[in-house]
């Protein structure tokens, strides 16, 4: 029997109150799970509900949204929880580190404050105890003179540096999970590449899960175990990151990696989608990849499809699934 996953998302639906009264559906009828120890990276354009979906673990959505389903973490649904009990698995045993260091971290405050704040939140532990384990932390992250950094502000760092110092904050209480949203976008390729080593170099050392959100499909190459990826809210596509990555099954996921620059002889070709992400107050009837998707049939302009198994560990959600075989 396998072992229940550290993370399971059923049916989660999101709503936002609309402009005109109604509501918006910016996550619909999402399943997803992550096992202990596993990275599993989601993936999509702007717009697709990758972020919101990840905050819905922590409770942080924009005011007047709404949950329904389950979110099964550590014994219990995070959705039937009252918000102080919400408030204690967050940072605690759920992180998150956004994409732009420079604005997650407090600019007027120092790096001992922030990471011991944190840690006297949620621990208890006295200010001599917590610098000790504001050091030992940005040693895990590998920031240099760890005891002289904690004196420094924001600025004082680089980017590559500071998001380190965002990942050290979110690692305090020892999460089982960490979130991490767009973590290397801000930064140049050779500190993103730092980056990635570093959350693999974590996976390891600490058996930490890690959800992994990003539209760089070379991050969730190098990083993931699983990939999920997501378009006008829903799942499109699920498996590990071989078989989606290097034999998509779903029109979109292949546009997706068909748009990724790659050789042709001497050159170096791209193959744009055509069209742009449906806003979410005005999807199309249908599937709502349909009119962008180059193997689209008459009854993909009225049937959505449901995601479906079609291998052991891949599903995917089309009703034509012409790319069996076809190289990505």
């Amino acid at each position: 029997m396998s072992e229940a996953p550290l993370v399971s998302i059923e049916n989660l639906t999101i709503s936002l109150p609309g402009n005109d009264g109604g509501r918006l559906f910016p996550v619909r009828d999402v399943s997803l799970s992550i096992g202990a120890g596993e990275i599993v990276g989601l993936a999509g354009e702007s717009g697709s509900g990758k972020t919101i979906t990840a905050l819905s673990l922590l409770g942080l959505l924009p005011p007047g949204g709404r949950m329904s389903g389950h979110i099964r973490f550590g014994g219990q649904d995070l959705l039937t929880l009252p918000p102080r009990a919400i408030a204690d698995v967050r940072g605690r045993d759920i992180a998150m580190v956004f994409q732009d260091p420079m604005t997650a971290l407090h600019p007027m405050l120092s790096i001992e404050k922030q990471l011991t704040e944190h840690l006297r939140h949620h621990r208890g532990i006295d200010a001599r105890a917590a610098r000790t384990r504001a050091i030992e932390l940005l040693e895990l992250v590998r920031i240099p003179d760890a005891a002289r950094a904690l004196k420094r502000y924001p600025h004082q760092f680089s980017g590559g540096m500071r998001q380190r110092i965002a990942i050290a904050i979110a690692l305090c209480c020892e999460p089982q999970l960490l979130i991490a949203d767009e973590p290397t976008t801000a930064l140049d390729v050779t500190v993103q590449a730092g980056i990635l080593r570093l959350l693999q170099q974590l996976r390891g050392e600490l058996g930490l899960s890690v959800l992994l959100i990003t539209h760089d499909m070379g991050v969730m190459s190098a990083l993931s175990d699983r990939v999920v990826i997501m378009y006008a809210g829903r799942v499109v596509e699920t498996g590990t990151r071989t078989d989606v990555l290097q034999h998509p099954r779903h029109p979109y996921t292949h546009s997706l990696l068909g748009a990724l620059p790659h050789e042709h002889g001497d050159d170096m070709l791209l193959q744009p989608m055509r069209g742009t992400p449906p806003s979410i107050g005005a999807l199309p009837p249908g599937c709502p990849f349909h009119p962008r998707c180059d193997w689209a049939e008459a009854r993909c302009r009225d049937i959505e499809p449901g995601l479906h198994a079609v291998e052991p560990n891949r599903a995917i959600a089309c009703v034509v699934d012409p790319l069996v075989g076809v190289p990505a």
